[in-house]
């Protein structure tokens, strides 16, 4: 044997892969923990209830009806057909049948599937396609984005347009290498939402530019967070939207709404005749990745849809009391600037006032990693970071409140006590 061994490399888009930041700290979180240490975590964007037990009994007999074999790729035609009614009864969306609608692994393997579907690399010599996000934004957009060959150009927003886009900077991003527009209300991370009218702005602008210098433009709309709403402002989803509805791509699931993050459910759909041939593409890729989600919960999904409103809207309440207790806590502090939530269950405090201080550890804040990271050494407190968030994120932080009013409570009060420590 030689004395030294070439060992085999990875491919380079995954080598050039940054991991989740939100994972990472989650993890690092969870590792104190176990080591005996009273973290305090507000990193997971997970809610703390428990699945509602009509959802869990529906997956139970499932089982105990022995369905356990494999299932058609995008799920049985009951299911979708389920989700293409509440996504007509609900959201508005028009033209739907089973046809038009994907099961996913969650939502994030629905984006990752619709953007194999849309984006191609670029050929020698050519810019790449290109996916306009509104940014800060969840942090899995850009690379998937990437992975697929295209390229992300992002449309920076403020605390002060609580982080959203206008019109007229949507209609200066786009161009005629423009293949999506991707929209997610209520935001991950930015805990705010577009209201029905400003929606339909944007639309007028998607369906401009799509008869004239963007004809393959569509829209991503991530609705994950639909359900999750407490602040005067209605839902609306783009789909619905008369002018641009034949080239919306919808993105839901049930992990937020339904407390069914470890279920790994998502959907996806299109309407008309582009959104069956849309959907029936991503079913030939799903073909050769994971194929149909686990068997048994079909069932759990149909009862979800249709019998579990009242366990929503407490959940609902709950968070929307904890929207108002974290705000106001937040508000008390000196030098963070917070918009008041209105839909998710997070807030994206601006902390750069602090930048440059020290804290009582000797460390100096230079950015909101280590704002975060001394947060953590020194009071026990988990937030993540806004460096991958995009735009103005490196001067937030992200707070998610899928977590008691006690937590809450104690965390802000921890964080108060790190903020008049610095110096």
């Amino acid at each position: 044997m030689p004395d030294t061994q070439i060992l085999p490399s990875l491919s380079a888009r995954v080598s050039s892969l940054k991991p989740s930041v939100t994972v990472a700290v989650t993890n690092r979180a969870k590792a104190m923990k176990a080591e005996g240490q009273n973290v305090l975590g507000f990193a997971a964007g997970e809610p703390d209830f428990d699945t509602p037990g009509a959802i869990k009994q529906a997956a139970i007999d499932a089982l105990t009806n022995n369905q356990t074999r494999y299932m058609p790729t995008l799920g049985d035609t009951l299911t979708r057909g389920s989700v293409a009614e509440k996504l007509t009864r609900e959201n508005g969306i028009p033209g739907l049948s089973a046809d038009h609608v994907a099961i996913t692994v969650g939502g994030k393997h629905a984006l990752f599937a619709i953007c194999q579907c849309l984006f191609d690399p670029p050929a020698p010599g050519e810019a790449p396609m290109e996916g306009v996000l509104p940014t800060p934004a969840w942090v899995s957009y850009a690379p998937i984005v990437r992975l697929a060959g295209g390229e992300i150009v992002e449309v920076e927003t403020t605390p002060g347009t609580d982080f959203k886009i206008s019109p007229e900077q949507l209609k200066a991003a786009i161009t005629q290498r423009t293949r999506a527009v991707f929209l997610n209300s209520p935001s991950n991370p930015c805990g705010t939402m577009y209201t029905p009218d400003e929606l339909r702005a944007l639309g007028a602008v998607i369906a401009e530019a799509a008869s004239t210098i963007a004809p393959e433009l569509v829209v991503v709309s991530d609705e994950i967070y639909e359900k999750i709403i407490y602040g005067g402002i209605a839902h609306l989803s783009p789909g619905s939207i008369p002018e641009i509805a034949d080239r919306v791509i919808t993105i839901n699931g049930l992990s937020k709404a339904y407390a069914m993050t470890g279920w790994r459910v998502g959907y996806a759909c299109a309407s008309g005749d582009w959104g069956k041939t849309f959907v029936k593409a991503m079913g030939t890729l799903q073909g050769q990745m994971t194929t149909n989600i686990t068997s048994f919960v079909y069932p759990a999904i149909r009862t979800a849809l249709s019998e579990c409103a009242d366990e929503v809207e407490q959940m609902r309440q709950a968070f929307a009391k904890r929207a108002e207790l974290i705000h106001g806590l937040l508000g008390e502090l000196p030098g963070i600037v917070c918009p008041r939530p209105t839909g998710a269950f997070y807030v994206f405090p601006d902390v750069s006032a602090h930048f440059g201080k020290t804290t009582k550890g000797g460390v100096k804040i230079t950015n909101a990693l280590s704002f975060c990271e001394s947060l953590l050494a020194e009071e026990l407190v988990a937030l993540v970071p806004g460096d991958d968030f995009g735009g103005c994120g490196p001067n937030h932080c992200r707070i998610s409140f899928a977590c008691s009013e006690e937590q809450i409570n104690a965390g802000m009060e921890r964080l108060g006590r790190f903020l008049a420590g610095l110096s």
